[in-house]
């Protein structure tokens, strides 16, 4: 069963939020504490935070990002 194509831009965001979240925090637990025993909580506790901060975030900032690459990006003519 699928979502109706109306949850598009949710479900992206959703996903790109979550895995970006989870790099970048890897990426700065690593670099704020070296790889410690109590590693992987820590990262976890961080990417929470982190996801939650960022879903919503990637909600209203995308469509102003879309905005902003429109005026970038040529866009192919129709033949």
């Amino acid at each position: 069963m699928k979502l109706p194509a109306f949850f598009e831009p949710i479900v992206f965001g959703l996903l790109l939020s979550g895995l970006m979240s989870l790099v970048v925090s890897g990426i700065a637990t690593w670099n704020a504490l070296g790889f410690v025993a109590d590693f992987t909580p820590r990262w976890l506790e961080s990417w929470l935070f982190a996801w939650a901060v960022a879903f919503p975030s990637v909600l209203v900032i995308a469509p102003l990002v879309r905005r902003i690459t429109r005026t970038l990006v040529a866009r192919p003519t129709p033949n």
